[in-house]
């Protein structure tokens, strides 16, 4: 189970087993890389613990405690854990600031104790068996690797993965195995689990500040310089990844002023214009005498590392931005062990496009719907229906108010999923249909907007989507930068600072046209013009214009070909039209094609016993399957 992880820690590794525990860990030394092995123990051995991540506190912890009269033993945060547990019990993670997923035996009680993070941004899963043996680990294959667990498919996920690219809540991929969500502990005791949870996102006062724009962006911006601040702690040489947008430029721009040597910047792209953003990166790079390394990536070496980084990721691959990222990562671990991200900003400040429509949708929709009688939304319904399907005009209206319910269901999840109701209902097979077309793809996401305390509508999306797609989006940047041994971490993160822009008035996040304000005017004086006014362009991968061309036979083996077919889930008329439609230029179908064509590798590799090597051969030269596609 350890070795199956070694590239989460090729420092050091350590076993501890006494009775019935046993406790394995990989270390990346990162603090105190002398000191700091593990499993660590306190009292004689009689409280061990395994632990990954960083706590950022831990120097105003340790200054606590020994002046309370513990006397520490190393200088890693490891041991502020240990010792925060053994004052507070269950208590202890409310008190850490940072990311961590952490298991304790306590022998005296006989009790292990799990906690993780609150956003969930290093991974832990777990299986219980029947017998209430428990298994755990920061990947599902070193579950795997106990020999005690199976991989088993639970194809009741593919609504959920289909539609927004992952599973969400405590659901995998795989029957039996789930994983701890952020912000919660889990306890066994003789066989017995018990899962708590110690902190979530609360928009309580969201509003409440009533100072000007001018002293919250003040305070904004000294909470993120601070932020910044701590996730320096290490003894290793750190840098960052630069991508030219605002949230890694601006995180690179503090570091500048906190270090005293050049910032490691590091830069991805792809050859292809569209794909290409190291002009914005050099600028930024520029601005900050930054010690800048970049690296494009072709192709075919695009192709050719996504088995293994399914394999990495443990699931199907959810973006395919998570290749570039795993490049830049083996680029980076060249020269540094940990790396600064942007990753967080969007999800807590409302960068993203869809935000902005959704509430202009949500607003205009319900008085469309009171304004005008149902004949009179059919008439409007079917003129914009009627239009060319290929036409730019229609494929926007049609995502509008004046065809959809102003229902949130309808105008966000269903309006911005991968696969959508209306195209699950026609891709499942007659047998899939009937075991899974009444399960709802959002059931999770609809849990979470009902469950928080966020009263408007920007910030119960904001709610929502730091419970799934945040989430998601931390699970490649961690197993991405982990396959490559290096640790990343994400400043805007940093819960004190996201509790507060959770306080801070709506306006200071969505603005009119302007996104994520309060940072934009934070950094306004900081950041060179083009990179605080130009637009957002995520992280654009061409994969789209690949399948078209060169890399149509991917389509033909994993979206068409028999061994799909073979396994009964999709319908093959419904998957013959979508390549069409994609490789005729008629429609964009990448990411629904992305989504189909993991979903098949993943199975091929964990459930049909093909090797990483033959999957990867096979993307390396056309296929010989010859599919005929329906007029």
């Amino acid at each position: 189970m350890s070795d199956v992880i070694a590239h989460r820690g090729p420092d050091g590794a350590g076993v501890f087993v006494r009775g019935r525990i046993g406790l394995g860990h990989r270390r990346l030394s990162i603090v105190d890389p002398e000191a700091g092995q593990q499993p660590m123990a306190i009292h004689d051995g009689a409280v061990q613990i395994v632990y990954n991540g960083e706590v950022y506190n831990h120097p105003d912890i340790q200054r606590r405690l020994e002046a309370e009269g513990h006397r520490y033993r190393t200088h890693c945060d490891t041991e502020s854990i240990l010792r925060l547990y053994d004052r507070h019990g269950a208590g202890v993670a409310e008190r850490l600031r940072g990311m961590f997923a952490f298991a304790i035996w306590d022998s005296r009680n006989e009790t292990l104790f799990i906690a993780r993070d609150r956003f969930g941004i290093k991974p832990l899963y777990y299986a219980l068996t029947a017998d209430g043996s428990l298994y755990f680990g920061s990947e599902i294959k070193a579950i795997l690797a106990s020999g005690d667990i199976a991989a088993r498919f639970d194809d009741t996920s593919l609504p959920e993965y289909l539609s927004s690219h992952s599973t969400f809540g405590a659901k995998t991929m795989y029957a039996g195995i789930r994983r701890l969500e952020p912000g919660h502990t889990l306890t066994w005791r003789d066989g017995q689990v018990t899962i708590e949870r110690y902190w979530d996102l609360s928009f309580a006062h969201e509003g409440e500040d009533t100072r000007s724009d001018a002293d919250i962006v003040a305070e904004y911006g000294a909470r993120f310089r601070e932020a910044v601040r701590m996730h320096l702690m290490a003894d290793v040489p750190l840098g960052s990844f630069l991508s030219g947008g605002i949230d890694s430029a601006a995180i690179t721009a503090v570091m500048s002023q906190l270090i005293d040597a050049p910032v490691r910047t590091f830069s991805v792209a792809f050859a292809e214009r569209d794909a290409n953003e190291l002009q914005y990166a050099r600028v930024v790079s520029k601005a900050f005498r930054t010690e800048h390394r970049e690296i494009v990536v072709s192709p075919a070496e695009f192709w050719r590392a996504l088995p293994r980084l399914i394999y990495h990721e443990d699931e199907p691959i959810a973006h395919p931005s998570s290749i570039p990222l795993h490049f830049v990562s083996r680029l980076a671990v060249e020269n540094v062990k940990v790396v600064l991200t942007g990753e967080g900003s969007d999800e807590v400040l409302g960068g993203y496009n869809r935000y902005r429509a959704t509430m202009y949708n949500m607003r205009f929709g319900r008085t469309f719907e009171r304004a005008v009688p149902r004949a009179g939304r059919a008439m409007v319904r079917g003129l914009i229906e009627s239009l060319p399907a290929g036409s730019r005009v229609r494929q926007k209206l049609s995502r509008t108010f004046l065809t959809l319910p102003a229902d949130i269901t309808s105008l966000y999840f269903d309006n911005f999923a991968v696969f959508g109701r209306q195209w699950l209902d026609s891709l499942w097979s007659r047998d899939a249909r009937q075991r899974l077309g009444a399960l709802s793809p959002y059931a999770t996401s609809e849990q979470y907007w009902d469950a928080g305390d966020a009263h408007t509508l920007l910030n119960k999306l904001l709610y929502v989507d730091t419970k799934t797609y945040l989430h998601e989006l931390l699970m490649k940047q961690d197993q991405m930068s982990m396959a490559a041994s290096i640790e990343s971490r994400v400043p805007f993160l940093d819960h004190d600072l996201v509790e507060f822009a959770a306080r801070m008035p709506e306006r200071m996040k969505v603005r009119g046209l302007t996104t994520k304000y309060v940072l934009r005017q934070a950094m306004a004086k900081v950041l060179p013009p083009e990179i605080l006014t130009r637009r957002k362009m995520g992280f654009p991968v061409p994969v789209g214009p690949w399948l078209r061309g060169p890399y149509r036979f991917v389509l033909d083996d994993f979206v068409l070909g028999p061994r799909t077919r073979e396994r009964g889930l999709f319908d093959t008329t419904t998957l013959q039209r979508l390549v069409a439609s994609h490789t005729s230029g008629e429609a964009n179908h990448s990411e629904r094609l992305w989504s189909l064509i993991n979903l098949e590798m993943w199975q091929r590799m964990q459930f049909d016993g093909e090797a990483i090597e033959d999957v990867s051969r096979s993307l390396a030269r056309p296929s010989p399957v010859s599919v005929a596609v329906p007029a």
